[in-house]
């Protein structure tokens, strides 16, 4: 299994960016995805979630808004727009194929492929 996160970079604060997660290996369209963030020396931290079929979504409060997690399992891929960047927003994102979505939570899958960067600045 693979998954490629790509679309990360430089963007000021209010800016915008699209990140995709490219799986294979998986069946895509019967597994959920969830991103994640993380930032040096701490947790990684959930951002968003998508059903299978794409017809539910989950957001962590700070993104609620700003940030649209979408899919096309044509592509077998995933996204995450993210409008009006903030600095906090500053990690490695990382996306997450195949784990477990109830309840609004999402309970990741052991495999983790390179997460790709966005730095904010202000």
């Amino acid at each position: 299994v693979q998954l490629q996160a790509s679309g990360g970079g430089l963007v000021q604060a209010g800016g915008s960016l699209r990140l995709s997660c490219a799986a294979s290996g998986y069946t895509f369209s019967i597994n959920a995805v969830g991103w994640y963030r993380q930032t040096p020396g701490k947790q990684r931290d959930l951002v968003a979630i998508i059903s299978s079929s794409g017809d539910r979504t989950t957001y962590t409060d700070s993104v609620k808004g700003r940030f649209t997690i979408s899919r096309d399992n044509t592509k077998n891929t995933a996204y995450l727009q993210m409008n009006s960047l903030k600095p906090e927003d500053t990690a490695v994102y990382y996306c997450n194929v195949g784990g477990v979505y109830a309840n609004n939570k999402y309970y990741a899958h052991y495999y983790w492929g390179q997460g790709t960067l966005v730095t904010v600045s202000s």
